[in-house]
């Protein structure tokens, strides 16, 4: 059995506005580290990471306590809105009742999904078998969570918009999805 804990990014700076180079808050870098201590218990074999600073700065503290390498791959970055929108959560809402639906010069929910999954299925190929932590976005988490479990929709990716980081772990037996759980942490 493959386990996979994809690892949603912690708080960001909601000042910064460079999708590519977002900081993490100083309280985003503090759960960072309580999330590292958290995964004490678990043998981590690898981790692959969205090449975005707020994602590699998450699973950083873990890399280092694991001392393992963070792998970036490309195709688990965020979702490219396109130009600036000003209502989020309307635009958001369009894109879950349309898969296909997308702004000029940005990504479908649907695109986003298939190189997410595509993702998936690469680091399935190269560790099978084995417990590998992903750094990830909301976004793309969430569209993988609904390729696996079609029912979860527009007022789940709500409730996990809020959770930064958050923790899910998935199971699979070869490239079969079998299950997913979420992984309480306490960063009080």
């Amino acid at each position: 059995m493959t386990e996979i804990y994809f690892i949603r990014h912690s708080l960001r700076d909601s000042a910064a506005y460079d999708d590519m180079d977002v900081p993490l808050t100083d309280e985003g870098e503090k759960r960072a580290l309580v999330l590292a201590e958290a995964f004490e218990p678990v043998a981590l074999d690898q981790i692959y990471s969205s090449p975005f600073l707020r994602s590699v700065r998450t699973v950083q503290p873990l890399a280092e306590a694991k001392a393992l390498e963070i792998q970036l791959l490309s195709a688990l970055r965020e979702r490219n809105v396109g130009p600036w929108i000003d209502d989020f959560w309307s635009f958001a809402q369009m894109q879950w009742q349309d898969f296909d639906y997308k702004l000029e010069q940005g990504e479908s929910l649907r695109e986003v999904q298939e190189r997410n999954i595509q993702a998936v299925q690469q680091i399935l190929k190269n560790a099978s078998g084995q417990k590998v932590a992903v750094g990830t976005h909301g976004t793309s988490l969430s569209t993988i969570l609904n390729y696996y479990q079609p029912d979860f929709q527009f007022n789940d990716f709500k409730v996990l918009a809020g959770k930064m980081p958050y923790v899910i772990k998935m199971n699979f037996d070869g490239h079969r999805y079998l299950s997913h759980e979420e992984i309480p942490i306490d960063y009080e």
